[in-house]
């Protein structure tokens, strides 16, 4: 009997040997195995993946004091923890399966909002997020005769302190396809036009953005999720789209306002707050929990309601 535990410990203790000088081999060999993600070289392993799912975004300097940009935007927390990817001015999520994101974080101010002769929107070109795997990534080439704009979840105005900035609001990880005429350059242009100016009368913005896939009761009394797919890539259209906004006041007083816009042309003369919404049915719709380290009591008015 101890003979063979012996003879069994040996042949394990083989194995165990053989299986980590077979692993310094491989290591030694795939020293030049490595992928370059963001200038940075990164070795091809067996169980680390290339394409993670959270990217951290840089610190940045404003008025000579360094500041964690992430934790700022988000301070109120994260509507969920998908496929994270934060860049210089935001914060998104993104969809894997469609393509577009779930939803895009962004804090404003008057300064980020300001006119800027050193920012320039017209030298941005729309450009593929290479840190997105090629499986899930959009491209151009999805949206090119779709008939549908490639439309601003972050939008390209909210970011003018610096042309990087403005520039990463290009990626295509921050697009989802919009009607053009009437939606993506009339009415959802008022819509963030609207935010915008929220920074006149409050200190801080905060604004979530991002898709939405409605159901709608067809002709034999069932509901459906429909939605279009456009390019080889299959990026869905959605249904709606939805901004929900929580502002600081210089007296520390919370508002919120949320909307939702269906995708599709939009009289001019329909006023923005027209599309105001309970929170709530966002929250349901989209699967997300918006601002919540705000208890919903804490807030002084609700689209214009006290609460």
């Amino acid at each position: 009997m101890f003979r063979k535990k012996l003879f069994q410990f040996a042949q394990l203790s083989s194995v165990g040997l053989a299986g980590y000088y077979a692993g310094q081999f491989r290591a030694k060999s795939d020293k030049n195995d490595t992928i370059l993600i963001d200038g940075k070289a990164v070795r091809n392993m067996p169980g680390l993946p290339i394409f993670g799912t959270v990217s951290a975004a840089t610190p940045y300097t404003d008025s000579g004091s360094t500041k964690d940009r992430v934790s700022q935007i988000m301070k109120y927390g994260f509507p969920s923890l998908d496929n994270v990817r934060s860049y210089d001015d935001f914060v998104l999520s993104y969809d894997r399966r469609n393509r577009v994101p779930n939803w895009v974080f962004e804090h404003l101010t008057k300064a980020h909002v300001a006119r800027n002769d050193q920012v320039d929107r017209s030298k941005c070109d729309f450009t593929p997020d290479e840190s997105i795997h090629p499986f899930f990534r959009s491209q151009n080439s999805d949206y090119k005769g779709s008939g549908f704009d490639r439309g601003h979840m972050a939008a390209a105005g909210n970011h003018r302190i610096a042309q990087r900035h403005v520039e990463q609001t290009f990626y295509l990880t921050n697009m989802a396809p919009q009607v053009g005429e009437g939606f993506n350059r009339h009415a959802w242009n008022k819509l963030e036009k609207h935010v915008r100016k929220l920074t006149k009368v409050y200190d801080n913005v905060y604004c979530c953005t991002g898709p939405l896939y409605l159901p709608r009761r067809e002709a034999d009394g069932k509901s459906y999720v429909r939605y279009q797919v456009i390019g080889a890539n299959t990026v869905a259209v959605p249904t709606h789209f939805y901004k929900v906004v929580v502002c600081e006041a210089p007296s520390g007083a919370l508002d919120m306002e949320a909307y939702v816009m269906p995708n599709q042309r939009i009289p001019d003369e329909t006023p923005v707050s027209a599309f105001m919404v309970p929170p709530e049915t966002i929250e349901r719709a989209a699967g997300l929990l918006f601002f919540d380290k705000i208890h919903r009591s804490k807030l002084h008015t609700i689209n214009g309601k006290k609460v």
